[in-house]
């Protein structure tokens, strides 16, 4: 079975917000056959700065990035999502 990488823009709520904490939820969060192959900081403006995670799920498993983007959607402290590309592995 193949996969797929993602790469998504993560807007937190809050300039003040805790990235660390958000990254430790976004980890715990994820369903088991969604990996997280890395974060980094995205400054926006006005002091903003977003996440962008990369993340790897089963190519075949139908509504996998549906459902990943509802839980990126429903943790506290983020405000909206942006998939920024979607690539087999």
């Amino acid at each position: 079975m193949g996969r797929v990488m993602a790469s998504i823009r993560i807007f937190p709520s809050d300039p003040s917000c805790d990235l660390s904490g958000l990254r430790g939820e976004i980890v715990n969060r994820l369903p088991n056959d969604v990996s997280v192959l890395g974060f980094r900081e995205d400054p926006i403006a006005f002091g903003l700065v977003a996440l962008i995670v990369n993340l790897t799920m089963p190519e075949n498993v139908d509504g996998v990035m549906d459902g990943v983007e509802k839980v990126l959607k429903s943790i506290e402290g983020v405000s909206e999502i942006q998939v920024l590309a979607l690539t087999r592995t």
